[in-house]
């Protein structure tokens, strides 16, 4: 089907950086921390509306002003704001986890072997 891809790494890291793409974990933090999700959805859209007007992402602003939004974010927010923890936090069946991607790649190359020796059986 495709002949051929080319694959520009920093391309897709800078891409993948913009737009807030961190919302959802953060969200997710602040309901790990105990709060609703009702408030924390309420209390990262403020922050998001404040990055967007000061053309910040969430991972570049000071933690004094992330508390600014909740007192239940701390220091180790900084380790879920980051494209890395995102992706690593996905760690369920189809998630985006490193170890979710390899095991979905092992399934399916044992099906495609599955099917190249039913093929052969065939033949």
């Amino acid at each position: 089907m495709m002949p051929s891809l080319n694959v520009h790494r920093d391309h897709m890291q800078a891409a993948a950086r913009q737009g807030f793409s961190t919302a959802t974990d953060l969200a997710d933090y602040l309901v790990r921390k105990g709060v609703a999700f009702r408030d924390a959805h309420e209390i990262v859209g403020r922050a998001v509306r404040t990055g967007v007007e000061q053309d910040r992402d969430l991972s570049e602003m000071p933690l004094d002003d992330l508390q600014g939004f909740s007192p239940a974010i701390e220091a180790d927010v900084f380790s879920v704001l980051t494209l890395e923890g995102s992706v690593a936090a996905r760690n369920h069946t189809g998630g985006t986890a490193p170890e979710q991607v390899r095991a979905a790649i092992a399934d399916v190359q044992a099906r495609l072997a599955q099917r190249r020796d039913s093929s052969q059986d065939v033949a």
